[in-house]
């Protein structure tokens, strides 16, 4: 064999990684390549956040290679014209890579491989980063699924996925080494101070990863009760490694089943399963986007095609600096600029808050975290946007609209959170950090607060939001009605 190159995308990691495994396992030399592809091609081209932490994943990955005596090849520019000069390069005749599910990668991808396999080299994919592949899972009827527990049932009836796969004991070099681009050259770091407060609270790598799962693991029985709070350490803190492929779900899953064995469960228990039923809601985002590709943009149901938007350019600015005036809102989109991540509660609430309560397109709170997450996944990012304006599957009804006030009542009670992100409502006490606007004057002097200065007054009152929401949702439902059949 005279060589194989392995396409490396959202796979950025040596362990349960199938592709490097099968490379590893021949007898010619393995090429690890990294393309920063042309965001021509692309309908979502990374976001500033994303390319961040590609810039610190990348170097994690380089280095871990060097220990097994190999590195990773960077280039740039276009899939096809990159590999088929690299084929020229190194005198490689085969290709392997991982597959990737969002519409325009699969488009490059199918396209790539009809290319190559008519040319004579051998092309070969494999499954690495969903533990079912949008294929595999359908209804009765061969159709895709559009609501998430017949989803998830018909998953477990397939058992247990595959257990991982061992990092490589050895990947043969090749005795000269084709030129790669410098990493610096791909300029994927922001150079702002944006990106210091951002590497405080993450370790974008394998490593950072494993720490992340250990530390999870430790705390998995509390998943149940406490992943609900933003101010308690209760969720995982994995979406961005799983995002690059850092460490695989199959990795994840099976020691959270091994954890349970140790602990004398043969079968995880309820709690547990909550956990595993989350990473199952990341499989059925990526089986919506790839069976209704048009949902990167445009609503799975149709009829919200027609929805009312208004268009508020203050709003929207105040909505993405964290300046609504209502807290927990603001102390999300905070979070957000922040650490490059959001608590789920907090992107629910911050979410219902543009779509409703501002009535602002949900694509544009997608675009604004696709930008900033570090964890921007197009499948899940697109889930979580559509399920938040009534518009996609399993969607809460439009007419279901979260109160800030109440739900910054329920869920960060004594104000915790809140104070961890708007140090200027540090000194009021409940129930006025969750409603300033609301509190006694005094209250106010004493907590060194000018409403309108220091913090600002609310942008809209809630309570007429919601009439105008549920109003224009009216006006849709009528339109529709008018129409002929």
């Amino acid at each position: 064999m005279s060589g194989i190159i392995v396409w490396l995308r959202h796979d950025l990691r040596l362990r349960d990684n199938p592709a490097l495994h099968a490379a590893s396992s021949g007898d010619g030399p393995v090429y690890p390549l990294y393309i920063l592809e042309e965001a021509a091609n692309h309908d979502w081209p990374a976001g500033s956040a994303s390319r961040l932490w590609l810039h610190h994943s990348l170097a994690a990955l380089d280095r871990q290679l060097r220990d097994k005596k190999s590195r990773l090849i960077l280039r740039h520019g276009a899939a096809a014209k990159v590999i088929r000069q690299l084929l020229k390069d190194t005198g490689a005749d085969t290709v392997y890579w991982n597959r990737r599910y969002e519409p325009d990668r699969v488009r490059i991808d199918q396209g790539l491989k009809q290319e190559l396999d008519r040319d004579g080299y051998s092309v070969q994919s494999f499954k690495a980063n969903m533990l079912f592949e949008p294929h595999e899972i359908s209804n009765r009827q061969g159709d895709p699924y559009k609501v998430f527990t017949p989803f998830w049932k018909t998953c477990r009836s397939h058992g247990q996925p595959a257990r991982p796969l061992p990092v490589p004991a050895r990947m043969q070099p090749p005795r000269r080494w084709p030129k790669s681009d410098k990493l610096g050259e791909f300029s994927l770091t922001p150079g702002i101070p944006w990106d210091k407060p951002i590497l405080e609270h993450w370790q974008p790598g394998t490593e950072g990863a494993e720490r992340n799962l250990r530390s999870f693991l430790n705390r998995i029985d509390d998943y149940e009760t406490d992943r609900d709070f933003p101010d308690r350490d209760g969720v995982s803190r994995l979406s961005p490694h799983l995002h690059f492929g850092e460490i695989s779900s199959r990795e994840i899953w099976h020691q959270v089943l091994l954890r349970e064995n140790r602990a004398g469960r043969m079968t995880p228990s309820s709690r547990v399963m909550n956990y595993l039923r989350q990473l199952a809601w990341r499989e059925f985002a990526h089986h919506l986007l790839f069976h209704f590709p048009h949902t990167g943009t445009r609503p799975l149901r149709e009829e919200y095609e027609a929805f009312p938007w208004q268009h508020n350019k203050q709003h929207l600015l105040a909505w993405q600096r964290g300046l609504t005036g209502y807290p927990i809102v603001d102390a999300g989109m905070r979070e957000l600029w922040m650490s490059g991540w959001m608590h789920n509660r907090v992107r629910m609430i911050t979410g219902s808050f543009l779509v409703k309560d501002l009535l602002i397109h949900w694509l544009e709170g997608a675009r604004w975290f696709w930008d900033t997450l570090v964890d921007a996944d197009l499948a899940n990012n697109t889930l979580g946007w559509q399920w938040v304006g009534g518009c996609g599957a399993d969607a809460a009804p439009y007419f279901r609209i979260f109160n800030p006030i109440t739900q910054s009542e329920k869920f960060d009670a004594d104000g915790n959170y809140l104070r961890t992100w708007l140090p200027e409502l540090a000194r009021l006490d409940r129930p006025w950090i969750h409603k300033p606007w609301q509190a006694p004057a005094d209250v106010l002097r004493q907590a060194g607060i000018r409403l309108g200065e220091d913090y600002p007054e609310p942008i809209v009152d809630h309570a007429e939001a919601r009439r105008q929401a549920l109003a224009a949702l009216q006006s849709m439902n009528a339109a529709r009605r008018s129409q002929p059949d």
